[in-house]
């Protein structure tokens, strides 16, 4: 049986080839040469016969085509490093053996370094840290900040003079007749042409404006409300990285307790089939041992996938590279039980959320932005003046200006005002009601996760209890088995207890440090206990 399996690199390409490379299975490691060597001309590419157990006739022959076409070998054991030595003619030509074998491990370190970058090792507070600099949800919301505080400047801008420079020069025809409603006797029926140069700064200036003020207040709180909105948007963040992160720690928890377990059955499979080599046991109890044994290696690998999947997810809120590995730095830490602050309450948890903090902001946008609709009854003064200089050429300009203060004074707008001032109020009422539907949320979570915490630090107690109770268990089963007083049916039960306690121990560890994350998130506290 022969496998190949073809690595790729931007420097080299591999064929790893393991098992016996004889008869047939040596025609096929041609044709997967010459399929790759068609796509792929300018890599290298070595043959890495490490994994591979036997070569006959036929496989040095193709071994010998790959090496006239340019193939470089790695080998592992004396017998491989033998035969292509044949081959390449190393015996009659060292140094060409040398620079071969320092061509290969040149390219063969470039494509590890290429394919696998080194892991990335993170502690929570530093995926935490990360998830906060990259994440593209948070950078979104910085930005909606910063919108938001450039839309307070323009709004800010209706209450600041305006100055403004204007030039220009034209030719005008004046119709007299059309200008006086008749013809003038005596007088031309027009006037020109004629250039008119002019230029020069005007400017206005609000003097009481009601309703451009309140439109400025409502902006300096959309501003907090964005700076609001993006402590939510953290926080958020900070609790998916914080669940998906305990969930790696369960996860590689649950790889440490399926390699115990599996080494246990391994030794106890082990001593069953000494003890019935001996004598002393019989067939049934090592064919027990050996189907315990093959299902702790089920369950490892099965763990060992769960393990991988959490990783990738891990990543993939962290925004970091596909292809680099991720690695826990906290697994030592997931069955220590911190511990959490009696002070996580209600009234704090109104004062911290930041959800709490953004509908307030909004009710009083709203409530300035009704009163801003209000105060367009009311008059508005402003000052406005041109300045310029004015002729019939730029030698014959002499200056000219207006300056006027106007007072405007709206009637009648046909509803309007009143239908935008009734529209504002059903908004704030509906803010309302939303701030008191969000605050009975947060109560209820508040609660929750007060109780969920108080159960699961009980539950980690009994668990603990539970897994050392098991372990006893098992060291008593395998003692008597082991002194021929039972069979190891009780080895084997006392095996399955402790995999439940296992994963039990596992389970209350792992609702334990989530709930304590739901109680920092239901006070707002996620980023202070976490990422500081």
């Amino acid at each position: 049986m022969l496998k190949i399996t073809i690595h790729d690199s931007p420097e080299s390409q591999t064929f790893q080839v393991e098992g016996k490379l004889v008869g047939a299975w040596a025609t096929e490691l041609e044709q997967s040469w010459k399929t790759a060597s068609s796509v792929h001309d300018r890599k290298a590419r070595i043959v890495d016969l490490s994994g591979t157990s036997y070569i006959d006739e036929q496989g040095k022959k193709i071994l010998r085509k790959l090496f006239n076409d340019g193939a470089f070998f790695r080998t592992a054991d004396c017998m491989t490093a033998s035969i292509v030595d044949e081959i390449t003619g190393k015996a009659a030509n060292p140094w060409r053996g040398i620079l071969t074998s320092c061509l290969v491990l040149l390219f063969a370190a470039g494509a590890v370094n290429a394919a696998e970058p080194p892991p990335l090792k993170l502690t929570l507070r530093e995926a935490v840290q990360m998830a906060l600099k990259q994440n593209p949800q948070v950078q979104v919301a910085n930005l909606n900040v910063a919108e938001s505080q450039e839309n307070q400047t323009i709004a800010r801008s209706a209450l600041l003079p305006q100055i403004n420079f204007d030039a220009s020069e034209s030719l005008h025809r004046v119709n007299l007749a059309a200008a006086f409603g008749k013809k003038i006797p005596q007088f031309p029926g027009h006037v020109g042409p004629f250039w008119l140069t002019q230029g020069g700064p005007s400017g206005s200036m609000p003097i009481f404006d009601l309703t451009a003020w309140r439109r400025w207040q409502a902006s300096k709180e959309n501003v907090n409300v964005s700076r609001a909105q993006e402590l939510t948007v953290r926080e958020e963040n900070v609790q998916l990285v914080v669940s998906q992160y305990l969930g790696s720690l369960r996860a590689a928890a649950d790889v440490n307790a399926a390699q115990s377990r599996m080494d246990l059955a391994k030794a106890l499979f082990d001593q069953a089939a000494d003890l019935q080599k001996n004598g002393a046991g019989t067939g049934i109890d090592t064919l027990r041992s050996n189907v315990q044994y093959q299902n702790e290696r089920q369950r490892l690998i099965a763990a060992q996938t769960a393990l991988k999947t959490t990783l990738y997810g891990l990543a993939r809120l962290l925004n970091v590279d596909p292809y680099q590995p991720v690695q826990l730095g906290d697994e030592s830490e997931f069955f220590q039980i911190a511990a959490y602050s009696a002070d996580e309450t209600i009234e704090r948890a109104y004062a911290s959320r930041p959800e709490m903090k953004t509908l307030a902001s909004q009710i009083r946008s709203t409530q300035l932005q009704k009163q801003s609709v209000r105060d367009e009854r009311l008059p508005r003064l402003s000052l406005n003046g041109v300045w310029n200089m004015q002729g019939v050429s730029p030698t014959t300009a002499i200056p000219v200006y207006t300056y006027q203060a106007s007072v405007d004074v709206p009637l009648f707008t046909g509803g309007r005002i009143k239908a935008q001032t009734a529209a504002a109020d059903i908004e704030v009422k509906k803010l309302a009601q939303q701030e008191t539907e969000l605050k009975n949320r947060i109560a209820l979570e508040v609660r929750t996760a007060v109780a969920q915490l108080e159960s699961a630090k009980t539950e980690v107690d009994v668990a603990n209890l539970s897994v050392q109770l098991a372990q006893e268990e098992v060291t008593q089963a395998r003692d008597r088995f082991q002194a021929g007083v039972a069979n190891n049916i009780e080895v084997i039960t006392a095996q399955d207890e402790l995999s439940r306690a296992n994963d039990s121990q596992i389970a209350a560890l792992y609702r334990y440090n989530q709930a304590r994350a739901d109680l920092a998130h239901a006070t707002g506290q996620m980023e202070s206990l976490y990422a500081k």
